[in-house]
């Protein structure tokens, strides 16, 4: 097991600094990197994903390019046209709501997104759930005006969803909502509330535990990242080969967050989409970021209290 923390170049999600656990197997590494927040039972999850792509193999791919998206964070216009141009990608994700910012700083990010991409461009974006159903309403006819391919947990609950979806033409997608329910194979209403479900391989506990929700779901599937290494992120590569169907982009473009990684060829977009591949560990790059003994002792403490909350 070795501990990282790497920082990010914008800080995303409250985080200036991704940190986490690698585990080594006979399979390869895992990546167990939940954030701060998170209690034991909720991160039991999250372990098991490590201890699968350490210890299990994947499931054979489908395809051989993942189509992604650039994910943009809650920053200026100018940096967040920037931000889309470097990206390589044809589909962008905005985040929006951010606290402390308004709806202006909403429209003006949006718009220099927009912009950046061009006419022909996909644009999505994600409140991670700040909007009331009134709220929601407002800003998505607003926003709408870009041309919005779909809007990730506008508000919180899946009843919230059912409120605001018959309110507005937008799609939704699901997130938060299967991600931190108590079991994500029983969400029900999911399909009232939700035209698209956004998936991510941790927080199901794995590739083939998210294989299993993608089914019980039923709805087209958005794969995720959650901020990962190019470790976590060839997890998430894993899931979105294996779907039958890929009718979206994927959001798994974030190692572009971070300033340096654990592996020698990180996995970033060509032309839109990450290649179906495992990359191998650098001893040299990880470690580079490598946290000190102590630090790296509260992680492991963290898996262990993982692993016992599962047990």
């Amino acid at each position: 097991m070795r501990a990282f923390a790497i920082p990010l170049r914008t800080r995303f999600r409250g985080t200036d600094v991704r940190e986490g656990l690698l585990v080594h197997g006979p399979r390869g590494w895992g990546e167990f990197s939940p954030f701060p927040e998170y209690p034991p039972a909720l991160c039991a999850r999250w372990a098991a994903a490590a201890r699968e792509a350490a210890d299990t193999p994947w499931p054979a791919p489908l395809r051989d390019r993942i189509p992604v998206n650039v994910t943009v964070p809650a920053v200026d216009p100018q940096r967040a046209a920037a931000i889309v141009a470097a990206g390589g990608c044809a589909t962008a994700k905005v985040k929006v709501a951010e606290p402390g910012q308004t709806a202006a700083d909403d429209i003006a990010r949006v718009a220099a997104v927009r912009g950046a991409l061009g006419p022909q461009g996909r644009l999505r974006i994600d409140a991670n759930g700040a909007w009331t159903v009134p709220e929601a309403v407002v800003s998505i006819r607003r926003l709408d005006e870009f041309d919005l391919e779909y809007v990730e947990q506008p508000v919180a609950t899946l009843t919230e969803m059912a409120a605001l979806r018959r309110r507005v033409d937008v799609p939704l997608a699901a997130d938060e909502v299967v991600e931190l329910a108590d079991d994500p194979l029983a969400v029900t209403g999911l399909r009232r509330a939700a035209d698209l479900v956004v998936l991510k391989v941790q927080p199901l506990g794995g590739v083939w535990p998210a294989l299993r929700v993608a089914e019980a779901c039923g709805l087209p599937v958005v794969v995720s990242s959650a901020l990962e290494t190019s470790v976590g992120i060839a997890a998430g590569v894993a899931l979105a080969a294996a779907l039958p169907e890929l009718p979206y982009a994927c959001g798994l473009a974030t190692v572009q967050l971070l300033s340096a990684d654990v592996v020698a060829e990180p996995l970033l977009p060509v032309d839109g989409a990450l290649p179906v591949r495992r990359p191998d560990v650098d001893p040299d790059r990880l470690a580079a970021v490598e946290l000190a003994d102590e630090s790296s002792g509260g992680w492991r403490r963290r898996m262990a209290d993982a692993e016992a909350a599962a047990a």
